[in-house]
């Protein structure tokens, strides 16, 4: 037996258990890890995603909420976690910042998980307390420009809407906070003047006339508020800004198991059903190959690394 013929044995002896455990794939439950707290929209899309999947792959997928530490232990947790399309993770933009927000991180976004698809994006709402004499980004700018420091902002720490509005390179003040539910109470109250808020919180408001919306910081218009420009279109050209998630197995998942997996959640999330429901959010289905999911997730590291190198934003 010559060593060319004992390498293809042995190369086969290894790939047989590997394409029978693909094609008998799945056979139990699989887990989908959301690290972040239930109700938000990580939670909400991971749901959604979670209901097509039971259907299309015929067992149950079980969302489990793991939030803490930013959510890096519930993303830590998938990253050491078996590599057989058994526990996913649905994370997105919150993980892409803290990779350069937190000092010391026990995983690598890009090289300890897999991607599996983008999801959704989440553009916000950049609103102001009616008191506040601005109706356009353009006038904030000038505002701003003529009262540097004086006009304060509330958003999390870290948060997609604090360095978003950094991204304005206009010197204002941040005033941080908790949580999303907090900063409406105060924008509304008029303790802040003005801050960027996901569709959910701020649209009921901006509605009633208790919030005046003068942007939404995505590449496009939302069909929630057709009359309100984007933030590119309003004078700061090139601007965007949306929460994205995605779906992420560990690395080292069989290629056969995540393009599985990206045909099935593609095809869950471009149901009619689905699609009104994140168009309700503000939101909007943004699917991709796993390959293209992996350029924005690299970009997007290295985009908001700058960011917040700038913003000398910092978390523990």
């Amino acid at each position: 037996m010559t060593a060319v013929t004992r390498c293809f044995i042995c190369f086969i002896l290894v790939a047989l258990p590997l394409l029978a455990a693909t094609q008998d794939y799945p056979n139990k439950p699989i887990r989908m890890i959301v690290p972040l707290a239930p109700g938000g929209a990580a939670d909400l899309l991971a749901r959604f995603v979670s209901q097509g999947l039971t259907v299309s792959l015929g067992k149950p997928v079980v969302v489990e909420n793991r939030s803490g530490g930013g959510g890096n232990i519930g993303s830590d947790f998938v990253a050491k976690s078996a590599p057989d399309g058994y526990t996913l993770l649905l994370a997105g933009i919150p993980q892409a910042i803290g990779m350069s927000l937190y000092k010391k991180l026990p995983y690598d976004m890009a090289k300890d998980l897999a991607p599996v698809i983008q999801a959704a994006t989440f553009p916000s709402i950049i609103a102001v307390h009616p008191s506040l004499p601005v109706r356009s980004i353009k006038e904030l700018l000038a505002l701003a420009k003529s009262r540097p420091g004086q006009l304060n902002y509330g958003a999390n720490t870290g948060s997609p809407n604090h360095l978003g509005m950094e991204l304005l390179n206009v010197k204002m003040t941040h005033i941080p906070y908790k949580g999303a539910g907090p900063v409406v109470t105060d924008l509304i109250a008029g303790h802040i003047q003005l801050a960027a808020l996901g569709f959910p919180g701020a649209l009921p408001y901006v509605q009633a006339g208790r919030l005046r919306a003068i942007a939404v910081t995505g590449t496009k218009r939302s069909p929630l508020l057709p009359d309100v420009p984007t933030v590119s279109e309003s004078g700061v050209p090139g601007y965007s800004v949306t929460s994205w998630y995605g779906v992420f197995a560990p690395a080292g998942t069989s290629r056969e198991i995540i393009g599985k997996l990206n045909t099935d959640i593609s095809a869950a999330l471009k149901n009619a059903d689905v699609t009104s429901k994140l168009t309700a959010l503000g939101a909007e289905v943004a699917t991709t190959t796993p390959e293209e999911f992996g350029r924005i997730v690299r970009d997007e590291i290295k985009k908001w690394a700058k960011v917040v190198q700038t913003s000398g934003a910092t978390s523990e």
